[in-house]
Parts: C-alpha cells; structure tokens; sequence
C-alpha cells in the first residue's frame, strides 16, 4: 500500500474555509492537484505553508478499490468462507489505521527531501552573495533612507570606521530639499568621499534623486544596494557592542556602507536566515539550514582569505581552527601589542597553539610584514619549498614573486619530496603567480532606471535593468528599483529548456529584463529573459570560452598529468 501510494498518489489541494472567493498569495492552489512523486519541493513548501496559514488544505489520496483488490489478494483467496466478513475488516484498518499512517509517512518523506533541496539552493545563492565584489577601500557616505523620520546618514573612513552621522530629509519643502542638498555636498567635500551608497528600502529612489543632484558638482557616483538583513544588524548583540551610543538606524546606515567596501567582512556579522536569499528557510529544518550556512560561511571566508590585521573576530571565527574564543584573543593581542609582522607573532596570542597554527595560518593574510610570503595564501610550512625554487632561479622570495615570467619557468617536478608532491607544488605554483589573489570579481557600478521609481511606473514590455537578488527552483527575483523584486519563472530564463535556474545565472548578476504583467494588488510583477537572452548570455559565453582556452592551456603545459 505504501509502495502504491508512493507511486500513484496524488496531492489534493484546496482552498480553506472562507479562502475560496479571496485573493492569496496561494491562490493558484485553491484547486490544485499533482503526483506525489513528481511534486518539486518548491511546491509542496508553499503548500505546507498555506495549510500553515489556514488558507490551504491538502490531502494525499489514490483510488481506494485499488488498495483493497492489491492488499485483498496477499492475504485470502476469493474462495475463502468468510471473505466478506474479511474484507470488511480490511476496509475499516486501511480507513482509519494503514493510509493514514501511510500518508503520514509519505508527507515526512516529501519535506525531508523538500528541506534538503532549499537548504543546497540557499547555500549556493549565501556563496555568490558571500563572494559579491567589494569595492576597495575608499570612504563612502552610507544612506539609510526613510520618509518621517528623515535619511540616517553616516561617513565611514577607508577601514569602515565611523567619521560622523547626521539625518537629512529627501521630501518636504523646497527649502528643506535645499537644506539637504547642500549639506550632503558639503560633508562630502570635507571627508573626500569616494561614493555614496543607498539602501534599497523605503524612499530609496527618492533619496537617490536628491542624492545624485547634491553629488553632481563633485563628480561622485550614488549607487542603491540591497539593505537586507541590515536592519537586524543594527539591532543584534554585535551591533550594540560595535556602537553602544548610536542609534539602531546608524547601525543599519553604517552595515550599508560597510557591506558596499567588503560584503564578507560585513555579512558574516548577520544570521545567514535573515539575508533573505532563499526559498522558504522559515519552513526547512532549522538544524540542517544552520549547519549547512554555517559551513558555506567557513568555506568562502577561507578561500577569500582574511587580513589578520584589519579583521573582525566575526569575521576570524570563521577561519578554520579559530572559532570564537581565539577569534577574539587575536583581536584583543592586536590591540594590545599592536599589529601582527609575521604569521609566527600569532603563537604568542593567548590560548593559540600550534594546531591552531597549522590549520588556520595559510589563511591569514599580512600585508607590508617581515616574511613577504605572509601575503599570500602559501602555508608557513611550505615557504622551504619556494625559498628552494628561488634559490634554483638566483632569485630572492621577494624578486620570485614579482616575477611572473620566472614562476612560468619552474620545473614543479624537481621540487616534490615525501611531503609535498606535485598537486601541493602546483598549488604553490599558482599561488606565486597571483599572490594573495582575491577570488571576488572586479566591482562594477550599477544604475536604475531613473524613471522607474514605483509599481505603478513599471509597464507591460518596458525593458529594464535589474540585479538578481535570490535564485530558487521555479525562477529567479530581480530587483529592478522598485522595492518589489519581480519574478522570472523557470519557463520565461530562457528559450532552451532550464533544469536548474542557479546553473543558469546567481544572486547577485546584472541582468535586463522585460516587463509581462504586473498586478498591483498583489505587488507582484512577472519578467521575462527570454525575449533578451543574447544580451544577458554574451558575457557567460565569453566566460565559458576563456575558461575552455584555458583548460586546453593546462592540458598542453601539463599533459596528462
């Protein structure tokens, strides 16, 4: 029966009492069924949480005849004398004992697998956050914008630290637009600002409008970025201990900024669930979408690498070997001692021991330090080995690794030993031809359409530009300056058949996009890339030409090795 259910079943939906007349965003399952075995997880999360919210109820059910003659014949023969009196019997047991216990199971089995698919598009879509690119170290004005109580504004110095705060208004009257304007160029002036950076939250494009007149003299771009999970910043236990005299709304302003100059250093201070760049993290297993964050947060934190002299102990925890008590040791030693010249200082830091040592070590950056290996991501236990190919080239460490064209000519085979064998001396290798690389893109600007501001200017057919914000299974959000984010279904990506909507583009990418429908009760706009897919696909099919060019560059260099 199980086996049947399994294989036959269907899940029936329906709307709940008094839902079937109204408006929902779970409307388009008021008289929905679909197979148990096909159901996608995306689906069956919505539909939980419609019966959640007592707008939906569902059953799982097959063709009850079909039990009764499947069970019927594994357990008596026809002809047996008393099968009326059985088959009775076996009806009330499959009624009120077996389906629903079957039905109970098949439900447990549609979430777990369900939970498991959220939780890997989450991850996937936390990494190309994590990995978003930074944009330098450069002083910015941060916005967070607001109507009522005015635009919290604060100034950040190259590093992140707070300059000054102040609140301007971006609507009112003429003068106190004026006011604003002139305020906003003037401290601009004063702190040599490179940038200003806006929230995307409430009144973001019209404090954007203002923003960019007060800005224009002096040349300095005014870009909007999301703001997610900012305000839970400003209200969290690290953001009180960061700024204990300033106000949540600062808080929230200076995240923005922070998170325009380095997005790592800045989002590992906030629970990964509260970014937002999931399908239903609310309704997945808690335990397993933690773990599961928590280890993709370790993993791009390690392989971005962290400058021991400037970072966090937020960001420190995550380094692998550290956590947070050593996090903030390290911390505590910089300030006391002053800043680290050599990756060797870290084994007088209280509590850090050499296994601490050797797990965490090749992933500390210093910068300008005594040992110029100690800026690149080559381990301590490995700079024999570079020391020896310099020694081989008559070079010193510091002229190999300016050195490209010498890099290119080391043998790596006269450098392998016991310890260290090829795949190791080419990771070497590589690493002194990029030393201290950052994984990251290169920043790039990105602008609104100026003349969509609101729901109610965005227009069926209207092609516009958009940042993709959150990738699931059944499509892809964009922000297009608006403060709703539109949906591109799965079936609107892309004209050629798409299995999996994060192998075809991720948070974070700048895309064009062309404007179906847009309903204005619901706040729901739907896009289409189809009508626009030479456009957003030249730059990945340049990338996957350079990265074809070059595999067949290793090939020919390495063989089959």
């Amino acid at each position: 029966a199980r086996d049947y259910l399994r294989e036959n079943g269907m899940i029936i939906v329906t709307a709940a009492e008094g839902w079937a007349d109204k408006r929902s965003k779970f409307e388009k399952y008021y008289n929905f069924t679909e197979k148990v075995k096909s159901i996608p997880s995306h689906r069956y999360l919505a539909i939980t949480r419609g019966e959640r919210e007592k707008v939906l109820k569902s059953a799982i059910t097959a063709v009850k005849d079909s039990y009764s003659s499947l069970v019927s014949e594994l357990l008596f023969s026809a002809a047996h004398p008393r099968v009326d009196f059985l088959e009775l019997i076996l009806e009330d047991s499959l009624k009120r004992l077996i389906i629903p216990s079957i039905e109970l199971d098949i439900r447990l089995e549609l979430k777990k697998k369900s939970d498991l698919e959220a939780v890997e598009i989450f991850s996937k879509n936390l990494e190309n956050l994590l990995l978003s690119p930074p944009a330098g170290q450069m002083k910015v004005m941060a916005v967070d914008p607001g109507y009522r109580t005015g635009c919290k504004t604060v100034v950040l110095d190259e590093t992140g630290n707070l300059m000054e705060d102040f609140v301007f208004f971006a609507v009112g009257s003429e003068k106190t637009l004026s006011d604003s304007s002139k305020r906003l160029a003037k401290t601009a002036k004063i702190h040599g600002v490179r940038s200003v950076v806006i929230g995307n939250g409430t009144a973001s494009r019209e404090t954007e409008d203002i923003v960019k007149k007060a800005m224009e003299d002096g040349g300095i771009p005014v870009i909007v970025i999301s703001e997610a999970g900012a305000s839970v910043y400003s209200a969290s236990k690290t953001g009180r201990e960061e700024f204990p005299d300033k106000d949540i709304t600062v808080r929230g302003a200076v995240s923005i900024g922070r998170r325009f100059q380095d997005p790592l250093s800045e989002l590992v201070k906030i629970d990964p669930k509260a970014i937002g760049v999931g399908q239903y993290q609310h309704d997945v297993s808690q335990t397993l979408l933690k773990n599961k964050l928590d280890s993709v947060v370790i993993s791009v934190v390690n392989r971005v690498g962290v400058d021991l002299n400037t970072a966090s102990y937020h960001l420190l925890k995550y380094v692998s070997g550290i956590g947070e008590t050593l996090a903030k040791n390290i911390v505590n030693h910089r300030k006391d001692k002053g800043a680290f010249n050599t990756r060797e200082q870290l084994l007088d830091v209280r509590m850090y021991g050499e296994k601490a040592f050797q797990q965490s070590a090749g992933f500390l950056r210093i910068k300008n330090g005594q040992e110029p290996l100690d800026a690149t991501g080559i381990h301590p236990e490995s700079y024999f080995v570079v020391k020896n190919i310099a020694k081989d080239l008559s070079k010193t460490v510091t002229e190999l690794i300016s050195d490209e064209k010498a890099v290119e000519s080391v043998k790596p085979e006269k450098f392998i030993t016991n310890a260290f064998g090829l795949p190791t001396i080419l990771d070497i290798i590589a690493e002194l031809k990029n030393p201290g690389r950052d994984p990251r893109k290169d920043f790039q600007m990105f602008l609104f359409n100026e003349e969509v501001t609101d729901i109610s200017d965005v227009k069926p057919q209207m092609i516009l530009q958009g940042v993709v914000t959150n990738v699931t299974n059944f499509g892809v959000f964009v922000d297009i300056g608006v403060h709703i984010d539109g949906l591109v279904h799965i079936s609107e990506l892309s004209s050629s058949f798409v299995l999996k909507p994060e192998e075809f583009v991720s948070v974070g990418a700048k895309v064009k996009v062309k404007v179906l429908t847009v309903d204005q009760e619901l706040k729901r706009i739907n896009l289409s890339m189809k009508a626009l897919e030479k456009k957003n696909t030249k730059k990945r099919k340049k990338k996957k030409k350079s990265l074809e060019e070059s595999v067949e560059q290793l090939k020919k260099k390495w063989g089959s090795r």
